[in-house]
C-alpha cells in the first residue's frame, strides 16, 4: 500500500538513495546531470519537500549532517527497509498496470477539424521538427553516457523515450501527408450539416424509442392491476 503514496518524485528520490546515501542537493544535481528532468518534474523547494514527505513516512532516514563555510547545514539521507519496499512495490505497479493519462496532444488531435486545415498542418509540421530535434538530442544522452561505458540496463528509459518520438513523428508525416493529397478530406459546412442533421435525427428517434417504452410499461402496469 505505500508504495501507491508514491508520487514520480518520491520514487526518483528512493531510487537515488537505493544507490547509496546523499544530501537533497545532491540527488538534485545528480538528477539533472542525468538528464532525468526530462521525465520527472524537478524543483529544489519540490525536492526538499519530497525528501521531507519520505522522512515522516519512514522511508528515509537522516544519517548526519554537514556544513561548508557559511553555507546551510546539508542533511544526508539514506533509504530504509520500507523505503525499499516501497520502491519496488510501486515500480512493479507502473510497469504492469497501463493506466490511462489522458494526454493533451490526443484531445488536441480529436478536434483538430476546429482548425483551418493550412494553419493545422502548418503547427503539426512545427511539432515535428521539434520531436525530432527532441530525438536528436536524446540520441547524443544515448552516445555520451555509452561512451562512459555507463551499463545499458540504466538508460534504457532513453531508448523506450526515442522509440515513442520515432513513432510519433513518423504517425504525423504520414498523417500530414494524408491531408495535404485529401486522402484525408477536411471538415467542410457541407459535412457539418450533415453531421447536424444526423444528430438531430438520431435524438428524435431516441426520443421516440423512449417515448415508446415508456407507454409499454405503462400499458403492462395497467395490465397487472386490472389482473389483481
Amino acid at each position: 500500500m505505500a508504495g501507491k503514496a508514491l508520487t514520480p518524485l518520491g520514487v526518483a528520490v528512493l531510487a537515488l538513495l537505493a544507490e547509496g546515501p546523499m544530501h537533497p542537493y545532491e540527488m538534485c544535481q545528480l538528477l539533472i546531470a542525468r538528464n532525468e528532468d526530462r521525465i520527472v518534474k524537478i524543483r529544489p523547494g519540490s525536492l526538499y519537500h519530497a525528501v521531507d514527505r519520505l522522512a515522516e513516512k519512514d522511508m528515509v532516514r537522516a544519517v548526519g549532517t554537514e556544513r561548508e563555510g557559511n553555507r546551510p547545514e546539508r542533511t544526508t539521507y539514506e533509504v530504509t527497509e520500507s523505503g525499499r519496499a516501497a520502491l519496488t512495490s510501486r515500480l512493479s505497479e507502473i510497469l504492469a498496470q497501463p493506466v490511462s493519462e489522458y494526454p493533451q496532444f490526443v484531445l488536441a488531435l480529436s478536434e483538430i477539424h476546429n482548425i483551418d486545415a493550412a494553419r493545422a498542418m502548418s503547427l503539426l509540421r512545427k511539432r515535428i521538427e521539434c520531436k525530432s530535434i527532441e530525438d536528436a538530442e536524446l540520441a547524443e544522452i544515448e552516445r555520451a553516457v555509452s561512451a562512459r561505458a555507463v551499463p545499458p540496463i540504466f538508460y534504457v528509459g532513453v531508448g523506450y523515450m526515442r522509440a515513442v518520438i520515432q513513432a510519433e513523428v513518423a504517425w504525423l508525416n504520414q498523417f500530414v501527408d494524408d491531408v495535404d493529397s485529401g486522402r484525408i478530406p477536411w471538415l467542410t459546412e457541407d459535412m457539418a450539416s450533415d453531421m447536424a442533421a444526423r444528430r438531430a435525427a438520431s435524438s428524435t428517434e431516441t426520443a421516440n424509442s423512449n417515448r415508446t417504452a415508456n407507454s409499454n410499461r405503462t400499458a403492462n402496469s395497467n395490465r397487472t392491476m386490472g389482473n389483481e
